[in-house]
């Protein structure tokens, strides 16, 4: 009989040896120079893994083509197919790359280039701030509020 694991816990395996690779990552870049005046560098990592590990479809630590574009859906954004190879060749630094590897990922969110992707990401955590800050009574809700 075969003693590996099976659909939930081996997905779980999965994702904490991905956790543990994104971690070393982050870790390289806390002890790299380049980044030692960046504001909240420890939160913003933790930050960008989180949101990088929900959007890696494929499981392999790289973001595709169709992970940006879930990425993106989930935003309310809904791109062409040649919008998100523009995406990824500006991120990724090449036409011929079809993926958006961690390293690239924050390279572009922690960089001072303004990627097409790092500022949609960045407007949409604005957004997240913004309605986090309203107060008063929560609005009230409808049929049509429901996913």
């Amino acid at each position: 009989m075969d003693n590996s694991p099976q659909g939930g816990k081996a997905y779980g395996l999965l994702k904490s040896q991905q956790e543990e690779k994104l971690n070393s990552i982050n870790e390289a870049f806390l002890s790299d120079q380049k980044y030692a005046e960046e504001e909240d560098l420890a939160s913003k990592l933790d930050l960008f893994k989180n949101k990088y590990m929900e959007f890696d479809l494929n499981d392999k630590g790289e973001i595709d083509m169709m992970g940006l574009k879930r990425m993106l859906e989930k935003l309310g954004l809904t791109k062409t197919h040649l919008e998100l190879k523009k995406m990824m060749s500006e991120v990724a630094g090449g036409p011929s790359k079809y993926s958006i590897s961690y390293n690239d990922f924050l390279n572009m969110m922690l960089g001072k280039r303004n990627a097409i992707l790092k500022l949609i990401l960045m407007f949409e955590g604005m957004g997240k701030e913004q309605e986090q800050r309203s107060t008063g009574p929560p609005s009230r809700k409808t049929f049509s509020d429901l996913p």
